[in-house]
């Protein structure tokens, strides 16, 4: 194992923050694996899972058992770590610029300008170009501030990795997983080693996070080529959402670990024989098909279903009681699903997000993504 320290940008005189980095296996291989936890900082359970992965990919690699060379980030984000609000802790959101830490991440649109004119006839050959313009790109960029320097160095070591894995969570959640259309057949086995009780897909949700800044890169690429300069794509991305953020123990992250090294196994990136794929506990359906439910009036929110819990149209998952009229609103599901995911306020007001639901037609255009 190798451990780096890469500085940020300093924000103030007298500070400076960096992030630390860990690689594995052989640093010249055919295959590289990047990973990286808790982007959004105030999701702990990614990062438990990404230290017991360290853990069990350092006893890998003393048996030689990696094929790939693995880089991994279980803190991707120092800045958000320090941020405390009056005892809360706000991890999703730069207090600096409202930024929302995995959005906007810096788009490689003069690189498919470039790619247009340097590519020839091998589809091998142009990926290697391609990254080689990326990288280019990426050195001719000038971070301004902290929060462009983090999302800066992320790209600078992950833009060539063939498989970027960005773990997250979310409030309260069933485990699930995003990727784009063309990414599912990579991805479809890690579902099922996760069990993965939704799996969502989008091409383009509007919003530029960690995942979709290589995925959406390489498949607009493709789209922006003649057929007579083809290419391979380069990155195949995903976001885990290693459940709720309460959801953090030795037992459930060993799991989710053990997931992953079960999945770089089957990728080859990793000797062995690949365990049995598990069923796949849910099929994979459209981000624009998932339900966003909204609170329509203000009071006190009862859960009336639980997070994974397979529903039904019509089935009531939340009521919001008044608790000076007694007035009781429920809100139902509009779509056959799974409530993947719920907000973890127990009191809402009107126009709150309450949770979401997914759906197998798409119903939604534009921005796919929460704040």
């Amino acid at each position: 194992m190798n451990q780096q320290s890469i500085p940020l940008v300093s924000s103030a005189i007298g500070t400076r923050r960096e992030l630390t980095v860990f690689r594995f296996g052989p640093a010249h291989s055919d295959q590289k694996v990047f990973i990286q936890a808790s982007l959004h900082a105030d999701e702990t359970p990614a990062m438990l899972t990404a230290v017991l992965l360290k853990r069990r990919l350092l006893e890998l690699e003393a048996q030689h058992a990696l094929a790939a060379q693995v880089v991994l980030v279980p803190v991707a984000n120092p800045i958000g770590l320090s941020q405390y609000v009056l005892g809360q802790f706000v991890g999703r959101f730069e207090l600096d610029s409202g930024k929302n830490f995995n959005r906007h991440f810096l788009p490689f649109d003069r690189v498919i300008d470039r790619a247009k004119d340097a590519l020839g006839a091998d589809p091998l050959e142009n990926r290697r170009l391609v990254r080689q313009l990326m990288r280019d790109e990426l050195e001719f960029r000038t971070p301004r501030n902290e929060f462009e320097s983090l999302q800066h160095e992320l790209l600078k070591l992950s833009y060539d990795a063939d498989l970027v894995i960005d773990l997250h969570c979310s409030q309260e959640a069933a485990m699930h997983i995003y990727t784009n259309e063309t990414g599912w057949p990579e991805f479809e086995p890690l579902a099922r080693y996760l069990g993965s009780r939704a799996s969502m897909l989008a091409n383009d949700s509007g919003g530029q996070s960690f995942d979709e800044a290589h995925s959406l890169f390489w498949h607009q690429l493709q789209q922006s080529l003649p057929a007579s300069k083809p290419v391979s794509i380069g990155t195949f991305a995903v976001t885990v959402e290693c459940r709720g953020q309460r959801d953090v123990s030795y037992e459930v992250a060993q799991q989710d670990a053990d997931a992953l090294i079960d999945y770089l196994i089957w990728r080859r990136a990793l000797h062995g024989d690949p365990k049995p794929l598990p069923d796949l506990p849910m099929p994979a359906t459209p981000l624009a098909g998932s339900e966003q439910l909204v609170a329509p009036v203000s009071g006190i929110l009862v859960h009336r279903a639980e997070v994974g819990a397979t529903v039904r149209a019509g089935d009531a998952l939340f009521d919001i009681v008044d608790p000076l009229t007694d007035a009781t609103t429920t809100i139902v599901s509009r779509n056959d699903g799974v409530l993947y995911m719920r907000r973890a306020i127990r009191f809402v007001t009107a126009g709150a997000a309450l949770g979401r639901v997914t759906g197998t037609q798409p119903t939604r255009t534009g921005y796919l993504l929460s704040a």
